[in-house]
């Protein structure tokens, strides 16, 4: 990650990152700055899917208690998963308390492994529907689905997945990288760039 701005600057970040320190620390560290590991990459998407009907900021401020129940998105531990560890999931306060999200996570996990024993890696799959680069001057014309994120998502689910909507899709895209949604004028902007060009992606 490059190094933080210091809040004394004069910067312009995307204006959805607000004044809460957890939205911006994820703005300008992680949101848009690709990532290719399969464990990451099945992280992101499930915790999209656990953000559905809720603030992305509450599950910013879950997502260590996520990791340690989800055994850090390990994809065959969690596909492992039985019944006495989804209660024990059901009880924990500490994370989203919902029962078919808890299931699809795991059943997604399943589907991921078979989908690496196909395409060798769960990156190789997702990355392959890596979209052409649009830049975007104003928040409100960054769309909240794109015909590559509903193709993706039809393919998803197609392969058993769950939660994977085109919506979701599309903020999970954002977020791992596949696209540079930062605004033009955001400073993080120029950053994800050259880190996407110097980006080697999954063969």
């Amino acid at each position: 990650m490059n190094g933080k701005k210091s809040e004394t600057e004069n910067i312009v970040r995307c204006s959805w990152a607000g004044q809460h320190e957890d939205y911006k620390a994820y703005h300008d560290d992680e949101w848009g700055r690709p990532i290719t590991g399969d464990s990451a990459l099945f992280e992101r998407i499930c915790l999209e899917g656990f953000q559905a009907g809720l603030s992305w900021l509450t599950i910013l401020r879950k997502r260590e208690s996520f990791r340690l129940a989800f055994e850090t998105f390990e994809l065959s531990k969690v596909a492992d998963f039985d019944q006495k560890k989804i209660e024990s999931l059901m009880n924990d306060a500490r994370i989203v308390r919902n029962r078919a999200k808890i299931l699809s996570t795991i059943n997604n996990a399943q589907c991921a492994l078979k989908m690496i024993d196909e395409y060798g890696s769960l990156a190789n799959f997702l990355w392959s529907f890596e979209p052409s680069s649009k830049k975007y001057r104003n928040v409100n014309s960054v769309p909240s689905q794109t015909d590559d994120s509903k193709k993706l998502s039809a393919e998803l689910k197609k392969k058993g997945w769950s939660f994977v909507g085109p919506t979701t899709i599309y903020a999970f895209m954002q977020a791992v990288g596949m696209v540079n949604d930062h605004m033009t004028s955001c400073w993080v902007f120029e950053d994800v760039e050259k880190e996407r060009r110097k980006l080697s992606r999954p063969i």
